[in-house]
């Protein structure tokens, strides 16, 4: 059965409220999950950056092994050039084994440069990675105080929110899926996440901009869904205005008036 205007107004009135509540138990919150996702992000960072620090120092040290092993290679070497030299025939020969024993020794000066180097490197990632768990550390303080802050007001408001969140699900299938779909968009535009207001001392609830009499009057009609000029907010109903009459002072009577002489008179 289809649902009159009316009938639609109400039920997104009703997600409205729903909604506008589910957004003051987030206020209560704060910043508060803000700041636990950014501590847990920058956390993360810190480890991988210590993760790659270790990868750098598992290099380092492949290299140095790589230098080591390319040192003994040449000393292997010259070993067996100066053993060649003794049994040389001519000076030729001997020059030549003599050119590869000094091309084995520069070898290994170049090897003990990068050993040293590669050593250097590792040291200076070692302090880098301390200075990284200190603040890793500090960190992980600072999240530790947030978290079991925001666990104790999550403790206190979610069964109230589960609540409501169920009570939001089951609403919304009371709502076409067309004007469900712009109720979540005007919402999601929204600064304070209203998208639909009523009309409160002729302006809309939402931006507070005035609404025309004769807008008002339709608006109170609920033939048609109505939105704000100004902001697109939907305007579901008129709140009554109750005036309130000042009662007048009561004029004194005549039998009062002589009381009031007589009175005067006694005082004299």
């Amino acid at each position: 059965m289809e649902k009159t205007v009316a009938q639609k107004l109400e039920a997104l009135l009703k997600l409205q409220h729903i909604d506008s509540t589910i957004d003051e138990i987030k206020k209560v919150r704060g910043d508060l999950p803000d700041e636990v996702q950014d501590l847990e992000d920058e956390i993360a960072g810190y480890e991988t950056r210590i993760e790659k620090f270790e990868e750098t120092i598992k290099e380092l040290e492949r290299e140095i092994s790589d230098a080591k092993n390319a040192k003994k290679e040449s000393e292997k070497l010259i070993q067996k050039y100066k053993e060649q030299q003794m049994n040389v025939k001519n000076n030729r020969e001997y020059d030549a084994l003599s050119k590869e024993i000094e091309s084995e020794e520069l070898e290994i000066i170049l090897c003990d440069k990068r050993i040293k180097e590669y050593k250097e490197r590792i040291e200076h990632k070692k302090q880098d990675i301390e200075e990284v768990k200190e603040i890793l550390e500090d960190r992980r303080k600072d999240l530790a105080g947030k978290q079991a802050e925001l666990d104790q007001i999550m403790s206190e408001s979610n069964d109230e929110e589960d609540k409501l969140l169920k009570e939001r699900e089951k609403q919304s299938k009371n709502i076409e899926d067309r004007l469900f779909t712009s109720y979540e968009k005007i919402r999601k535009n929204s600064s304070n996440g209203l998208a639909v207001v009523i009309v409160k001392r002729d302006a809309c609830g939402g931006c507070f901009n005035i609404v025309p009499p004769q807008r008002q009057v339709d608006i109170k009609e609920r033939k048609k869904i109505i939105v704000c000029e100004h902001c697109g907010r939907i305007l579901a109903d008129v709140e009554e205005v109750v005036v309130v009459e000042e009662e007048k002072p009561k004029k004194r009577t005549r039998s009062t008036k002589s009381k009031a002489k007589s009175k005067s008179k006694s005082k004299s």
